[in-house]
């Protein structure tokens, strides 16, 4: 069990990210892609990935076991914010702190050891090629389904918000999923090891994740920035990649969805229940549901349970639409 404990002040510092993190998604990832577990969730997406993956991988399967400790060197809190300011900070790393995290790495041979000791003393050669299979394994794992991690992440952003601002940092702690349990002044998280996490004023950073399951994730080191890295609590629809909205179409929204449907998408805003939705549309209780319910299914909304409510979100591809652009990538 991991024990984070907090101070007043780590709670008034409590924050949610605002975006997927895209080198915590990407390591995760190749958990997810060697894990045989969640089948219903991942295995289109394996099925996919693995199918246009060609590169080379070997130091990543080095570097992340498929269980234990992986270096945080490979998730710099620059990922936040895309993926090549992620990857700009990893290549910055000390050469004093890649030997000290890849020492704690446990390897399963002397083939997995040697790629260990070979990346630990090959300088920029050996960041480069890291940095390099990294970067191929993003485009094919993760990039293809971004507009849908984007769309999970905001619906736990939106449910998150909700219990924040209905009653502050305690709220929000005490509505994260059921493996993060909250018991004032100490979050419980399950975890494969026992160990405690002190804040110490410095507030903690919640990091929801498309493909973190099952256990929540932090950085090691207690001496780097707080961060909490979770399952996001919304379910995979589907793993195709995401319908992109046509930027040369030039029907109205009414047109394409119909003028309810359309009422009923912009009546979502930054998120609603169904009671909402129904009384900012102008809709019956079951009309709005079963509104929600065929846009759902077409990828325009998120639904996600909040506390004996469900609470609907725009996605990516509904905001395309409302704003009759294309999907950002």
């Amino acid at each position: 069990m991991l024990r984070i404990h907090f101070t007043g002040v780590d709670l008034a510092r409590v924050r949610m990210a605002g975006r997927p993190d895209a080198l915590w998604e990407t390591i995760l990832s190749f958990h997810r892609l060697r894990d045989r577990r969640d089948a219903r969730l991942f295995g289109e997406w394996r099925t996919e990935t693995r199918t246009r993956l060609n590169g080379e991988t070997r130091l990543l399967s080095a570097l992340i076991p498929s269980r234990g400790y992986f270096p945080d060197f490979l998730t710099p809190s620059e990922g936040r914010y895309g993926m090549e300011l992620g990857l700009d900070a990893l290549r910055g790393t000390r050469a004093s702190r890649l030997r000290k995290e890849l020492s704690l790495v446990s390897s399963a041979g002397a083939a997995t050891a040697q790629r260990l000791r070979d990346f630990a003393e090959g300088g920029p050669t050996q960041i480069g090629r890291l940095l390099a299979e990294l970067r191929t394994y993003h485009r094919a794992a993760v990039e293809p389904y971004w507009t849908h991690i984007q769309a999970q992440v905001e619906a736990e952003r939106a449910a998150r918000g909700r219990a924040l601002l209905d009653g502050g940092a305690d709220e929000l702690l005490a509505s994260l999923p059921p493996m993060l349990r909250w018991r004032a002044p100490v979050l419980e998280c399950d975890y494969p090891v026992d160990r405690d996490l002190w804040l110490r004023g410095r507030g903690l950073l919640l990091q929801p994740s498309f493909f973190c399951r099952r256990t929540a994730v932090t950085l090691v080191d207690p001496e780097l920035p707080p961060v909490l890295v979770y399952p996001a609590a919304a379910q995979l629809v589907s793993t195709a990649a995401p319908r992109r909205a046509d930027p040369g179409a030039h029907k109205t929204l009414g047109k394409l969805v119909g003028h309810t449907r359309s009422v009923v998408l912009r009546a979502i805003g930054d998120g609603a229940t169904t009671s909402e939705l129904a009384r900012r549309a102008g809709v019956s209780l079951a009309s709005a549901s079963q509104h929600a319910c065929v846009m759902r299914e077409a990828g325009l909304v998120t639904t996600l349970r909040h506390g004996n409510a469900v609470l609907h979100t725009v996605t990516p591809l509904g905001a395309a639409l409302l704003k009759g652009g294309a999907v950002a990538s």
